[in-house]
């Protein structure tokens, strides 16, 4: 915390206006519960229930308490806004500290930093907040647009609204700069509420729907950005590379010889999906054949894709899960690129990208070229994420990521056949950082594609899409 006289003089106003607001804050709440609804409910779609959350300028407690964390700890330099918390929500720990430099020995899965306009200098406190993050712990910032700076201070004045010192009005850029200066890195912001007080119809209309318009969702009352901390991962994790098959008798020795060695230990599973050639009994001989190689065969339930490739992760012991697919249309070889990807922390999922390279003579077809980049951008909009490549097979993620993402499987409106979008849709839902990978794709050599129906396919994938909208954009 820098010391200094004017600086010191501003942090003393604020907490004297603070405290003199402690009593008030609850009433203030219940003038517009509507608002505050909403800006709970935008909260808990991001912050999952019994996690470890810290609350930096937390004042009377009221939105830690809504979000009901198995361990919840507030700060705030008011001490009569942390007595008032304190004996509201004696369930959670409340501290008057100071937001810049307090000292809590403790790793957070969600740090929540509100009231960021009155805070003298953000940098310090994002300074002093990477100490409690662990690699999978989110930052989340709740700011005001500056756009609405002349409404605010009309609503101040007409006790529509609660007063507040508001001294900094910072952009998204400004945010995603602060962020980068301190260490963190932004993995996607989101802007909600555009009219703050309940109008019948009205209000439901223009928050739920017009906010999350292009355009207009740039003239929302407040804005969410998720970060989290980036660090170089110095360990060794194991792989284990699941290779779902049916009937790639011709192909799986390939795999075996080609795909290299990586990390602490690389485990190969193949998981099949009641082939009616010789691919099972082709995968035990080449489990004798290379014993130096950690080959597993797994029998899949024979339904779809994706729950085969579901049999092989929940078997995997790697720290790092891999796919990909037994035609080698993606090259064993281009492996390394992920694992490098994911290890160094560049991104917490790794989604590989066809649609960069120039592909192998007819490696894809021109309407599945055009599927692909139809969903790649209605993608990006649904996630506030650049995604290039929805349907490629080969996507890597961390094996603890893939336990929470398992949690919610099926939960996208319908059954995915082959699993990219529910890694995706769950992958951005737990916030983490998604990073597409260009890759070269090549021409089957051996066997035929299973994707033949495509017309009934790309419905599924629309249906799967448009539900992931709904609980993404219009929840």
């Amino acid at each position: 915390m820098i010391n200094h006289h004017f600086l010191n003089s501003l942090r003393k106003n604020i907490e004297l206006k603070n405290d003199s607001l402690a009593k008030k804050r609850a009433s203030w709440i219940k003038k517009n519960p509507y608002y505050y609804k909403n800006l709970v409910k935008s909260l808990k779609f991001i912050i999952e229930e019994n996690s470890k959350v810290l609350h930096v300028r937390c004042s009377t407690g009221y939105l830690l308490n809504a979000l009901n964390p198995k361990l919840g700890i507030g700060v705030d330099e008011s001490e009569l806004q942390i007595l008032e918390a304190t004996k509201n929500y004696s369930h959670l720990t409340f501290l008057k500290l100071n937001t810049e430099d307090f000292q809590i020995n403790e790793k957070f899965d969600y740090i929540l930093i509100t009231s960021i306009e009155d805070i003298i200098d953000i940098k310090s406190v994002l300074d002093n907040l990477a100490k409690c993050c662990h690699n999978h712990t989110r930052i989340i910032i709740l700011n005001y647009s500056y756009l609405w700076n002349s409404l605010v201070k009309i609503a101040e004045t007409l006790k529509l609204k609660i007063p507040q010192n508001l001294h900094n009005w910072f952009s998204k850029e400004d945010i995603n700069n602060i962020l980068r200066l301190s260490g963190f890195e932004k993995t996607v912001n989101r802007n909600i509420i555009l009219f703050p007080f309940w109008i019948p119809g009205v209000s439901y209309v223009l928050n739920r729907f017009i906010a999350r318009l292009p355009v207009f969702r740039d003239f929302t009352l407040l804005r969410i950005t998720i970060a989290r901390l980036v660090t170089n991962n110095l360990c060794n994790p194991s792989v284990s590379i699941v290779i779902p098959c049916k009937n790639e008798e011709g192909n799986v020795e390939d795999a075996v010889k080609r795909i290299p060695a990586m990390g602490s230990h690389t485990e190969i599973i193949f998981c099949d999906d009641k082939s009616t050639d010789g691919t099972v009994e082709k995968v035990k001989k080449l489990i004798e054949e290379y014993p130096e190689k950690d080959i597993k065969l797994l029998i899949g339930p024979g339904i779809c894709k994706s729950e085969n490739v579901w049999t092989g992760f929940d078997a995997a012991k790697g720290d790092i899960l891999m796919i990909l697919d037994a035609d080698l249309t993606v090259i064993p070889e281009e492996l390394p690129y992920f694992y490098e990807a994911i290890s160094k922390n560049y991104g917490e999922f790794i989604n590989g990208s066809r649609l960069v390279y120039s592909m192998h003579d007819e490696a894809m077809r021109f309407f599945n070229v055009f599927g692909n980049k139809f969903f790649s951008i209605f993608f990006s909009y649904i996630l506030d994420t650049n995604i290039k490549d929805t349907l490629c097979g080969t996507k890597v993620l961390w094996n603890k990521d893939y336990q929470r993402i398992k949690r919610i499987r099926g939960s996208w409106g319908v059954q995915d056949k082959w699993g990219d979008y529910e890694l995706i849709f769950g992958a951005a839902k737990f916030n983490l950082k998604l990073i597409d990978l260009p890759l070269h794709y090549y021409e089957r050599v051996y066997g035929e594609t299973k994707m033949k129906v495509r017309l009934k396919n790309g419905w599924i994938m629309l249906k799967m899409s448009w539900f992931a909208l709904l609980k993404f954009k219009f929840y």
